[in-house]
């Protein structure tokens, strides 16, 4: 697989990575610890180099997870943590306070079975901590060697701001798709100005976007968000159709699968941007590293512009104010 470098500053990584949170949390049934282990190494043995996790996925099992499946091969791999949540669990709240943010360093590097991070994100901006303070902390965590690079996720364009001057951010993680195209408005232009690479989570908008959905799919298991996303109600998932024969109608010109174009669409974007679609399946793994070979040129982009200007998106991004404590 091609590689990609995030940003100016950040490490260099396959061109799509792997979203670990699915694995064995907040998708459904978590996968067989062995599967989900062979997965990941089948994942790097198609070129896949760039893993992200977060100690609140689970808490803290997704960690353990993904160290024990990458640490035959940790040096030729990035992993990439979070840090951001009290305890671990959103539905607790934020807290980025210096002193949890090297707690959560020290025991993740424990679960990873590693010596480093080498990406580790904010995971949501905490309004109660001065940016300068958490950049300050992963200064200090980067200054002894524990962590490589900084990241923050969700983060608007001055807390961006807020956070380079103190220690320069390597990458943004937000939400970013062909239906949730917000950042493009004030935090692209913010990271690009900047030198600052950027990772879309949900490429794929939790699976609608692959066209593998409709008003009568079932999300199994009560630790599937999905059932409670707005967007992903059986009432939007009919009338957002014309998002999926959009995207349908471009894939079978360009001989593509649904998923295949609008992880490429992302792709076409910018050179530093590098999505991290997470899956279960073995088929999907390959059907999304599959993206990475999908061409676009600026004219079908425009074209792709065109079409969804004229499209309604039905339903929320999340529910109520979970914007601000919701993982993913």
């Amino acid at each position: 697989m091609l590689k990609r470098k995030l940003g100016r500053r950040g490490p260099e990584v396959s061109a799509i990575g792997f979203g670990c949170m699915g694995l064995n949390y907040h998708r459904g049934p978590a996968m067989p610890k062995q599967d989900a282990i062979a997965l990941l190494r089948a994942a790097f043995e198609r070129g896949v180099t760039f893993f992200d996790t977060a100690e609140a996925y689970g808490p803290f099992t997704n960690e353990e997870l993904v160290g024990e499946a990458l640490a035959p091969i940790r040096e030729q791999v990035v992993i990439a943590t979070k840090f951001g949540f009290k305890d671990g669990r959103p539905d607790v709240g934020l807290d980025s306070r210096p002193e949890r943010i090297r707690q959560v360093v020290d025991e993740a590097l424990e679960r990873l079975r590693t010596d480093r991070i080498d990406l580790l994100y904010q995971h949501r901006v905490d309004p109660n901590v001065p940016m300068a303070d958490v950049a300050g902390a992963v200064k200090d965590l980067m200054a002894a060697g524990k962590v490589l690079h900084f990241g923050l996720s969700e983060a608007d364009a001055e807390s961006l701001r807020e956070a380079h001057a103190v220690q320069p951010v390597s990458a943004l993680q937000s939400e970013y798709s062909l239906w949730w195209r917000r950042p493009e408005e004030t935090v692209l232009p913010t990271v690009e100005e900047l030198g600052i690479g950027f990772v879309p989570y949900s490429p794929l908008g939790r699976g609608f976007l692959a066209g593998a959905m409709d008003e009568k799919t079932s999300f199994d298991g009560d630790n599937d968000h999905r059932k409670t996303n707005p967007r992903l109600s059986a009432e939007n998932r009919a009338a957002n159709q014309p998002v999926i024969d959009a995207i349908q109608s471009i894939a079978d010109e360009k001989s593509a699968t649904a998923a295949q174009v609008a992880i490429g669409w992302l792709l076409a974007r910018k050179p530093w941007i590098v999505p991290i679609p997470g899956t279960t399946k073995l088929h999907r793994l390959e059907e999304n590293i599959g993206a990475a070979t999908v061409a676009f040129t600026d004219n079908d982009l425009e074209k792709i512009d065109a079409v969804f200007s004229n499209l309604t998106i039905h339903g929320d991004r999340y529910s109520g104010d979970s914007a601000a404590r919701v993982v993913k």
